[in-house]
């Protein structure tokens, strides 16, 4: 988590939905947003779930149509978190308001850094974000690419922003879109493996409520052990790995279905999916 706790400039996020309103949640706790936060979206009550936050003022397309102009009237920050599909028009419309030094950060998966800077002109600093949905409670996963004109002061600016919702990796946009299958998409494979346990506890006779609470905190426990622990996942698991034991069963049979080989196809594929989100299909 950020050191630093110099405030951040004025902050706008256009397209509060769940990855901005996550990050709206993260600033407001942090208290570095002493300029304020305004997040737009387009519904009058997507934008509720935002009213009450410290900081934060939560304005909606749908009762306001300038509200993204009105935005980025003072912010030196810019998030973009509309659809992927709606980022050159937003870009064409708040190119004009944009004032020169203005940091822009997308955080819309499958566009790249070149087409917000073709659209913005030059005198727009622009980096490329990956988060993930852990940033929902502060435990997130941010991929940070610098744009061509990010210089360090700026990219340490960014990442201040970042790191109110998680930790920050940076690194070259063309690592993004792979960045993105492990811990953009990370989290959905962590979700299946709690639903497939949890089915096979039911299927061990146990009542759902039982199984679910089973699998969830077995895996919410083994996290914090390996957060907490010195040794890596592979040395923990022998740990619990008793030779000719129950769990050198288990894993055999998970080692004979070859999870290496399911995960980076799964991966492939999520990365297949980010090349054609970038070429606009």
């Amino acid at each position: 988590m950020a050191e630093d706790t110099a405030p951040l400039p004025p902050i706008a996020i256009l397209g509060a939905g769940s990855m901005g309103g996550a990050i709206a949640r993260g600033l407001s706790r942090s208290g570095l947003a002493t300029g304020g936060v305004t997040a737009t979206n387009r519904t009058v009550a997507k934008a509720a779930e935002l009213d009450g936050l410290e900081g934060i003022t939560s304005l909606a397309l749908e009762g306001h149509s300038s509200a993204n102009m009105t935005a980025i009237s003072r912010a030196g920050i810019v998030l973009v978190g509309v659809k992927p599909a709606m980022v050159p028009d937003l870009l064409r419309e708040i190119a004009p308001a944009l004032r020169p030094g203005t940091l822009v950060v997308s955080l819309a998966a499958g566009v790249t850094i070149e087409t917000f800077e073709q659209n913005l002109g030059d005198d727009v600093i622009v980096l490329r974000s990956m988060p993930n949905t852990p940033a929902l409670v502060g435990r997130g996963v941010t991929g940070l690419a610098a744009g061509s004109r990010a210089d360090a002061a700026a990219v340490a600016t960014v990442r201040r922003l970042f790191e109110t919702v998680g930790t920050v990796i940076e690194v070259p946009e063309a690592q993004i879109d792979a960045l993105s299958t492990i811990s953009g998409s990370g989290p959905a494979y962590f979700f299946l493996l709690v639903e497939e346990f949890t089915k096979a506890a039911v299927g061990k006779g146990f009542a759902e409520p039982e199984a679910r609470l089973m699998a969830e905190q077995t895996f919410i426990g083994a996290a914090a052990l390996l957060e907490a622990s010195d040794h890596d996942p592979a040395e923990l698991r022998r740990q619990v790995t008793s030779p000719k034991g129950t769990t050198e069963r288990a894993v055999a049979v998970l080692q004979d279905a070859r999870l290496d080989d399911v995960f980076a196809r799964a991966t492939d594929a999520a990365l297949a999916r980010a090349k054609e989100l970038a070429a606009g299909s």
